[in-house]
């Protein structure tokens, strides 16, 4: 006969009803996120101890606590539900963590009357924290239960749980962490941390002087408000809190991977000049992407929707609930599908993130347990968070409501059984609405669009971010006036100053007709020779080619007149996962580039840079002082030789199918030069494949100095100007004070290009441009003046830079260099080449 496992009873900590803990008004607890147990309604008000044990965990707002048992069991008892937003208002302690308990023993009292008329509900949770490990089989009682004295769950113990010691557990708090993001937590970075919490099991919470949110929450962390400068904590409490403190800690020390000149720059506000000049016939707003357009007003008006306040019964309406989410993922998943837009992508992807934030649906659940509808508690939770963004300091978190509106619309209508309308435009329309969505925005048709206005929203709303993607002239935060104007009432907007002219004069439409037309002419024009191979006037040849992210950016920009591939971003294909891609996910998307330019076009691929101000979450680094001196780029790589190793034998794979070039990024030495061409050797010989080239990024000053060494040992140099314009004048470019003095046209930048470009000539090796200068096309003579022969622009600007190129000789061209080499300043220099453009 076996012998029966031991058992351990767990005391009703409170008198009162029992309740399945599946029935629990909040998902975390319903669906045993934290662990397996039941609920109880109270009647009293003293909590007594489950079971004898250690305090192994007191929170700081008292409204919860874990006792460890001498078998190993965590019992956690948690009073109400939110009970945390209380901030310890009505709970009185009478044990320290720590301390040793015995079951029945007082541990809390509390106002039953005022947390009751406080928290979202009373109901009590008692869970097993760690029963996967420690409990074998769970016994659970009902009905009426008496403090102390019934047993609402009985446990068989698993073999291991019977001679456990007590493993503590106890709650950890982090040091204070500054706030280093220029807009606070808003809500791409928001979104970074919440996802990364809930990769912990631990209850995680971040710590605002009074203030607590659920770091698993992008709209709790969105309702901090945090901004730069503020120090937060975060809490963690859980078998994973340790690694979880520490990994957190370490993203928010990393801007959670926002990099100073990444962070959207807060709504200006409109101008009082600006304000004077509104009147009947001009309306202003702010100009949130740029175009002017001549079209017919068009008004969309966001539907209503009449929802019943009580519902069939909190089952039923949950299982409405959860189709209904389920219903709206996949229609997001199916917009996502269409669009090739990153940008675009990365909305919905939020949206999507919404649709199980665990506070959104804590407040809908609570709804469903005082019998309201599904329509009705969804609709009160997503209204009231949107309200509560909408009232923050904070600028960009009052423009994330709208995504919580449209997310919340969105699973709405079909809680409502209410198709929602389509943005059917009649062509040739400037729209105007309250509030556009940013799905519909995502939806609309640039061929009927022309521009649109809202009266909400600002410059850096999702909203105008996917306005300027899709290249339509939009206006934020237009005056009320523009939604009393009649349909079809003829306007002019103008993206770029903010205005929508109302009924304009034959006057006004023929200069504004003039100047679309113009426009137009020269966009038609490069376009047209676009295809052309880059050449100067005298027949020099330049090669124009782009930087991109994937394959689909490598079709756009072939498209559009791109001559090959002078910097592919190798890095994202490691963002935004929890584990770096293997070499399988690598090869296929640098194949499938290479497949997109063909054999004859150039690709150059840069390894992976990241570290210091491009931190990955699989990565960890060391805190660094300061970052863009630390290890970054080729020090990351050669500091974890295993990636790359893989990503060399990844990038090796698309030999056989264009003419490929291996690019290390920030190297400052010729010994971390030779150390990664020692592992590439190693890999091209293991792999057969010999007919690649090799070079260096140019971003310190060390290797623009050096070049003429560097040289012999690669077959190319590609100048990175962005980082090496801040090296060269020590300024941060992302900078709120300095981001404007560090001016890739300074003198010394150009110094430093010119000696690069001496160096490869004396060796007879090329060099390009792949930063932010070689698409500014009045630079463009200028660089090949220097001795650039590969100009890698963003996929905009490669009809304009081949065009300006065709209007000078080689001759002119390092004419006007010499002249940029002698002046003194930045504005010299660009006022000298303003002068200069054709």
């Amino acid at each position: 006969m076996s012998t029966p496992l031991p058992r351990l009873k767990i005391l009703a900590p409170l008198s009162g009803w029992l309740v399945a803990l599946d029935t629990v008004p909040d998902p975390v607890f319903a669906g045993k996120m934290v662990g397996d147990g039941i609920s109880l309604d109270p009647t009293s008000c003293s909590l007594l101890a489950p079971v004898s044990g250690v305090v192994s965990n007191l929170h700081s707002a008292h409204h919860a606590l874990t006792i460890t048992s001498p078998e190993g069991v965590e019992v956690m008892v948690h009073i109400g539900i939110d009970t945390v937003m209380l901030k310890g208002q009505g709970f009185q302690p009478l044990v320290e963590q720590g301390q040793s308990v015995n079951a029945g023993q007082a541990l809390i009292d509390f106002n039953l009357d005022l947390v009751a008329r406080n928290a979202q509900s009373l109901l009590t949770q008692i869970i097993i924290t760690n029963g996967d490990e420690t409990v074998s089989a769970m016994h659970r009682a009902s009905g009426l239960v008496e403090a102390g004295k019934t047993a609402v769950l009985e446990l068989e113990l698993a073999g291991a749980a019977a001679a456990a010691a007590p493993t503590g557990g106890a709650k950890l708090l982090s040091p204070e962490i500054e706030i280093t993001n220029p807009a606070g937590l808003h809500a791409r970075p928001a979104a970074v941390f919440a996802s990364k919490a809930k990769s912990f099991q631990s209850d995680i919470h971040l710590l605002l002087d009074e203030q607590s949110a659920n770091a698993k929450s992008v709209v709790g962390v969105m309702g901090l408000s945090t901004r730069k400068g503020d120090k937060v904590r975060i809490e963690a409490a859980g078998e994973d809190a340790e690694q979880a403190l520490a990994e957190l800690t370490q993203l928010l020390l990393d801007r959670c991977g926002e990099a100073e000149d990444e962070a959207p720059a807060t709504p200006a506000p409109i101008a009082a000049a600006a304000q004077q000049l509104e009147s009947a016939e001009l309306l202003v707003g702010v100009g949130a992407s740029p175009g002017l357009a001549i079209g017919r007003v068009y008004h969309h008006r966001l539907q209503e929707f009449d929802v019943p306040e009580f519902g069939q019964g909190a089952g039923l309406e949950q299982q409405h609930f959860a189709r209904a989410t389920e219903e709206a993922a996949q229609q997001i998943d199916a917009v996502k599908s269409q669009l090739t837009d990153k940008a675009k992508q990365a909305i919905l992807s939020m949206h999507q993130e919404l649709l199980q934030d665990p506070d959104l649906l804590a407040q809908t659940y609570a709804g469903l347990a005082d019998g309201k509808s599904a329509a009705w508690s969804w609709r009160a939770a997503f209204s009231s968070y949107s309200a509560r963004l909408e009232a923050q300091d904070n600028a960009l978190l009052r423009e994330r409501a709208n995504d919580i509106r449209d997310v919340g619309r969105r699973v709405l209508a079909l809680l409502a059984g209410i198709k929602q309308a389509s943005l059917d435009v009649p062509a040739g329309s400037i729209l105007i609405a309250e509030d556009l969505t940013p799905s519909d925005t995502a939806a609309l048709d640039p061929k009927k669009v022309r521009g649109f206005c809202t009266r909400t929203g600002g410059a850096t709303s999702h909203v105008a971010i996917l306005a300027r993607s899709l290249g339509i002239p939009a206006i934020c935060g237009i005056s009320q006036a523009a939604l009393a104007l009649p349909d079809s009432e003829q306007v002019i907007i103008d993206g770029g100053r903010g205005t929508l002219r109302i009924a304009p004069s034959a006057e006004q439409l023929a200069t504004a007709e003039a100047e679309i037309a113009q426009i137009a002419e020269r966009r038609a024009a490069e376009a047209a020779m676009s295809q052309r191979e880059a050449r100067t006037s005298d027949g020099v040849r330049i090669e124009v080619v782009a930087n991109i992210r994937n394959a689909a950016d490598a079709r756009e920009a072939v498209a559009m007149g791109a001559e090959g591939v002078g910097l592919l971003r190798s890095e994202f294909l490691f963002d935004n996962r929890d584990t770096p891609p293997s070499e399988q996910e690598q090869a296929e998307e640098y194949c499938a580039v290479a497949r997109a330019l063909g054999t004859e076009r150039p690709l150059v691929v840069r390894t992976l840079d990241v570290g210091g101000d491009k931190p990955l979450s699989y990565l960890p680094l060391p805190k660094e002082d300061n970052p863009f001196l630390g290890l970054r780029g080729i020090r990351v790589s050669l500091e974890r030789p295993d990636l790359l190793r893989t990503q060399l034998r990844a990038i090796l794979q698309a030999a056989p199918l264009t003419r490929l070039h291996i690019m290390f990024p920030m190297v400052a030495s010729l010994d971390e030069l030779r150390a990664a061409k020692a592992v590439l050797a190693e890999e091209q010989a293991a792999s057969g494949r010999q007919d690649v080239k090799v070079g260096i990024m140019v971003e310190v000053p060390s290797a623009a100095v050096m070049a003429a060494r560097f040289a012999p040992e690669v077959d190319f140099f590609s100048i990175g100007t962005n980082d090496l314009t801040q090296y060269v004048l020590a300024m941060d470019r992302g900078h709120p004070q300095l981001a404007k003095q560090a001016d890739a046209l300074h003198p010394a930048v150009l110094a430093m290009i010119a000696m690069t470009c001496d160096g490869a000539r004396a060796h007879g090796k090329w060099v390009g441009i792949c930063g932010g200068l070689a698409s500014d096309e009045r630079a463009a003579p200028l660089l090949v003046g220097m001795g650039v022969t590969e100009l890698s622009v963003s996929t905009p600007a490669l009809a304009a830079v081949k065009a300006t190129l065709s209007r000078w000789s080689a001759a002119e061209c390092r004419t006007l260099a010499q002249q940029a080499l002698a002046l003194s300043t930045a504005s010299e220099v660009r006022e000298h080449l303003n002068a200069q453009a054709r």
